[in-house]
């Protein structure tokens, strides 16, 4: 018999737990009949959220223009609409040659990795990350290096620690803000500190904000192209997260800071985009809509709105746990619950996961799929009606009083465990 065909070896270093084994297993729940909440993906159109009409009526508008391939960084009134925001924000030194429209941030990730890396260089990536980054800076022959961000600094990174980091293979520094899995939203004084290490160290600065318009609590955005001022920085945005279009992917990179230091990585991107022809032309012509139209998403951000209030269901559902704790998310569209420290001893988040779905019909990831060191987290999404995320939680509950009811007829009750069971 002919041996199997070989695959590359790297692949068994990437983990995209957020559509794999456990995604798997649902749909074959599904098969068999199972009805399950899925709380695995930002996903807003499976739960009911439309693109705004506006963005569909000017797609509509243009669908007689969208048949031809357009420039491979994407359609030129697109990029000047895109450039002119990231300007008026205080981006520096950014024009529409700077700009690259993508089937998604997604695609854009690997485009500019790819264009910037050699083998054997390393990236900084924040631990937990969204694991694409880590994931495709394997696969363009990269090394990540995870910074911690830990939940006793509100998931915030140290920038001392970062620093320490950096190696003569170190090529850029990765930031998620507002931040996926943990919804942190990095402040100011912090991103100037990390601006400056970039800067010392002429590192490239990778920016994923494709949830820049997400915030809760009046919690501040801070764009960080405005305060690299001159240090090269690429600033990652789109329609899928806060405009609610997933599925049109479409997704942007801006390129800042110093033209000449850039100009052969912009050189190199534009290359790579021109290989794959062009992004989806259709979405495009609503980048004009959604960036000078009417804002969509901070009434559903504010008290009342859907996002607010299953925000709080899901904090006041945390709070009222014996066995969750919970960093308030300040922005994006997730919740990284945790384990009280108290019960988390042998805590298997994989194996908790399995069985929230197994026995309740829920799909969560598990919090070792965001690349962090420890096993009892795990990631929900904010985008159910608040009813059926209470609903969760009673669920996982359950589950957990199970599980642990079990481990403690194994591992002898600590003091503070004794006091509660009585």
């Amino acid at each position: 018999m002919p041996a199997p065909l070989n695959t590359r070896e790297r692949l068994s270093e990437v983990r995209y737990e957020i559509r794999g084994e456990l995604a798997r297993r649902a749909r074959d729940l599904e098969a068999q009949g199972r009805t399950l909440i899925k709380l695995n993906i930002g996903n807003p159109g499976a739960f009911g959220f439309r693109a705004p009409e506006h963005l569909q009526r000017a797609i509509a508008d243009h669908i007689h223009a969208t048949d031809p391939y357009t420039h491979q960084q994407g359609l030129p009134v697109a990029r000047e609409v895109i450039a002119a925001h990231h300007a008026a924000r205080g981006a520096q030194d950014v024009s529409a040659e700077r700009v690259f429209v993508g089937n998604g941030v997604s695609e854009l990730i690997d485009i500019a990795l790819r264009a910037l890396l050699n083998p054997g260089d390393e990236v900084l990536v924040p631990s937990p990350d969204y694991p694409l980054w880590s994931a495709a800076t394997i696969l363009n022959d990269g090394r990540p290096v995870f910074y911690q961000c830990k939940a006793e600094n509100g998931f915030l990174p140290d920038p001392d620690a970062l620093e320490a980091l950096v190696s003569p293979r170190t090529r850029a520094i990765v930031l998620i803000n507002p931040n996926n899995p943990t919804g942190a939203v990095y402040p100011r004084a912090l991103l100037e500190r990390i601006v400056a290490i970039a800067a010392k160290h002429e590192l490239l600065l990778l920016c994923d904000e494709i949830y820049d318009g997400i915030t809760y609590d009046d919690a501040p955005f801070e764009p960080i192209a405005p305060l690299a001022g001159d240090v090269p920085c690429v600033s990652f945005g789109g329609l899928s997260k806060v405009h609610r279009a997933c599925g049109w992917r479409v997704g942007w990179a801006v390129l800042s800071g110093s033209e000449p230091r850039s100009r052969d990585f912009r050189n190199a991107m534009d290359l790579l985009g021109a290989l794959r022809l062009c992004a989806n032309v259709p979405g495009q012509f609503a980048i004009e809509a959604a960036l000078t139209g009417v804002d969509t998403i901070t009434p559903l951000c504010q008290p009342g709105g859907r996002l607010y209030e299953a925000r709080r269901a899901v904090v006041e559902a945390c709070a009222a746990s014996r066995y969750l704790t919970l960093n308030t998310p300040a922005g994006a569209l997730y919740a990284f619950p945790g384990i009280a420290a108290d019960v988390a001893a042998g805590f298997d988040d994989h194996a908790f996961a399995l069985d929230l779905m197994e026995s309740e019909g829920v799909l969560v990831v598990p919090g070792n799929s965001f690349n962090v060191p420890y096993r009892n987290h795990f990631r929900v999404t904010l985008l159910p009606e608040p009813a059926q995320l209470r609903e969760v939680f009673a669920r996982i509950e359950r589950v957990l009083e199970r599980r642990i009811g079990e481990a403690r007829k194994v591992v002898p009750l600590t003091p503070r465990q004794a006091r509660a069971a009585r």
